[in-house]
C-alpha cells in the first residue's frame, strides 16, 4: 500500500523525509507481532501510528485498546492491566478481567508508559517475554496472546539509568523504535496542516475557511509549537471561531499565538488570543486583573473568619473543665491584613498579630489570668489551584491530556487532582 493512500486513510498531512521514514517504517513492523516503541513529544500524534501499526496486521480484526499509563492511578493499574480476584483489595467486591485477559488476539496500545510504576513494569516484562501474567490476589498463572505498541514522550533509556524505568523492559520494548519528528522540525508542513484544520472547522462551524497572507503564514512556521499537532490544531480552530477576518496578517495572527512558551506552569498560564500586558505598563506588577483580586480578597478573608471562629471553639472545649468563661477573642479588624508581594502575586504574604487573648474569671472565684498567644494564619491556595483546573478542562472541552499540558503537569498529577478536589468534568 502506498504511503499517500496510507496517509489519506488515517488523516497522516505532511511530505517530510522524517515523517514518511516513520510511516514507512510501521507499514513495514505490521505485519510482525513484534513490539514497537513510538517516541516523541506529547501531540505530535502517536496514537495515530498504532492505529495504522494494529489495522496493517493480521490482529485488525481482534480488539485494539489503548491505555493511557499516566491516567491510572498507581494503586490500580495493575488491576486494569491484567485483572484482579473478589477480596483481593479493598472495593473488589467482584473478580474483574483485565486488559490483557479481554483484549487476547488484539493489540494493547500503552501509552505514557514511562509513567507506568516500576512494579507494573515488572509484570509486564513478564507478558512480553513469556506471555503469562497472574490477576492481582491469584496465584494461578495465565495465558495471553497480545501485541504490546508503546509510546513514549521521554528519553527511557537516560530513565533507566536513573532507575526509574527497567532497562531490560526498554530494550524489550524497543525491538523497532519508531521516532515521530516534532511539529517544529517539519516546518514545511505546518501550512498544509493548518489548512485542513481550518477548512474542517469551517465545515463544522459553517463559516467560511480562514486563510493566511504570507506574513501570517511565515509567522506560523516560525512559532516553535511546544504542544505540536495538538496546539496548531486548537489555535485553528480559535481562529475559525474568533477571526472576524478570514484573511489573516501576522499582526491578527499574533493575537493568537502564546506569548510565553517558556514557562507553563499552573499559576501561569495564558490562553492563546489574549494579549498579554507589556512590561512597561502599570498592570504589570500584577498578574490578576481586578475581577481575580477580588476573588482573592473575598477568598482570604472568609478564611480568616473561618479560622477565627474554629479557634474560639477549641480554645473554649480546652478549658470548659478548667474554670475558665468562654474566650474573648480579637476583633476580625485587628487580627490579619493579607498583602501582596509585587514580584510574586501568586505567593500571599501573611502579617502575624500577636493577639492576646484575655480569660476572664468564672464564677467560683478564680484569679484574672492574663494569657497572650502568637496567631499566625496561613492561608491556603487550594482553591485558586482547583479554580485553573476546572478552567483549563472547560477551554479543552473536558480532554485531560490537553488540560495536562497547557497546566504544565503530567496527566497523572492531574488526574490525581481531580479525584483531590471532587471536580466533575
Amino acid at each position: 500500500m502506498e504511503n499517500q493512500s496510507i496517509k489519506n486513510r488515517f488523516g497522516i498531512i505532511g511530505n517530510t523525509p522524517a515523517l514518511n521514514h516513520a510511516l514507512d517504517t510501521a507499514v513495514q513492523v505490521a505485519a510482525t507481532d513484534l513490539s514497537v516503541l513510538i517516541a516523541g513529544e506529547s501531540g505530535v500524534g502517536k496514537e495515530a501510528f498504532s492505529n495504522i501499526i494494529h489495522a496493517l496486521s493480521s490482529r485488525k480484526h481482534n480488539p485494539f485498546i489503548a491505555v493511557n499509563c499516566g491516567a491510572i492511578p498507581e494503586g490500580t493499574i495493575d488491576s486494569e492491566l491484567f485483572g484482579h480476584e473478589k477480596g483481593s483489595f479493598t472495593g473488589a467486591v467482584d473478580a474483574r478481567k483485565g486488559y490483557f485477559e479481554t483484549v487476547n488476539g488484539g493489540t494493547i496500545f500503552l501509552d505514557e508508559i514511562g509513567e507506568m510504576p516500576l512494579g507494573t513494569q515488572a509484570r509486564l516484562l513478564r507478558v512480553l517475554e513469556s506471555g503469562e501474567f497472574i490477576r492481582v490476589g491469584s496465584s494461578k498463572v495465565q495465558k495471553t496472546d497480545v501485541r504490546v505498541i508503546a509510546a513514549t514522550n521521554r528519553d527511557l533509556l537516560e530513565q533507566a539509568q536513573n532507575g526509574k524505568f527497567r532497562e531490560d523492559l526498554y530494550y524489550r520494548l524497543s525491538t523497532v523504535p519508531i521516532r515521530v519528528p516534532a511539529l517544529r522540525d517539519r516546518k514545511e508542513d505546518i501550512p498544509l496542516l493548518f489548512r485542513k484544520f481550518t477548512s474542517d472547522f469551517a465545515e463544522r462551524y459553517k463559516t467560511q475557511s480562514v486563510q493566511l497572507d504570507a506574513n501570517a503564514q511565515q509567522m506560523l512556521m516560525n512559532y516553535p509549537w511546544p504542544g505540536n499537532v495538538r496546539e496548531l490544531k486548537n489555535i485553528a480552530e480559535q481562529i475559525s471561531v474568533l477571526s472576524t477576518e478570514k484573511m489573516l496578517t501576522a499582526d491578527a495572527l499574533q493575537r493568537f499565538l502564546p506569548q510565553n512558551t517558556g514557562n507553563r506552569g499552573l499559576a501561569l498560564v495564558q490562553p492563546a488570543g489574549v494579549p498579554i500586558p507589556s512590561p512597561n505598563a502599570a498592570s504589570s506588577s500584577s498578574d490578576f486583573n481586578s475581577t481575580e483580586r477580588d476573588i482573592l480578597y473575598k477568598l482570604f478573608f472568609e478564611l480568616k473568619k473561618d479560622m477565627t471562629e474554629i479557634k474560639q471553639m477549641l480554645y473554649n472545649m480546652g478549658h470548659q473543665g478548667a474554670g475558665f468563661s468562654p474566650v474573648t477573642m480579637p476583633d476580625a479588624a485587628t487580627s490579619i491584613v493579607p498583602a501582596y508581594d509585587v514580584s510574586s502575586p501568586m505567593e500571599p504574604i501573611v502579617t502575624p498579630v500577636n493577639a492576646p487573648i484575655v480569660l476572664h474569671p468564672s464564677s467560683n472565684g478564680a484569679g484574672t489570668v492574663d494569657h497572650h498567644e502568637d496567631v499566625e494564619e496561613s492561608l491556603m491556595l487550594a482553591d485558586r489551584e482547583k479554580e485553573f483546573i476546572i478552567k483549563s478542562l472547560k477551554k479543552h472541552k473536558g480532554r485531560r491530556r490537553d488540560a495536562a499540558n497547557e497546566l504544565g503537569i503530567s496527566e497523572r498529577t492531574l488526574y490525581r487532582k481531580i479525584k483531590e478536589y471532587d471536580i466533575k468534568d
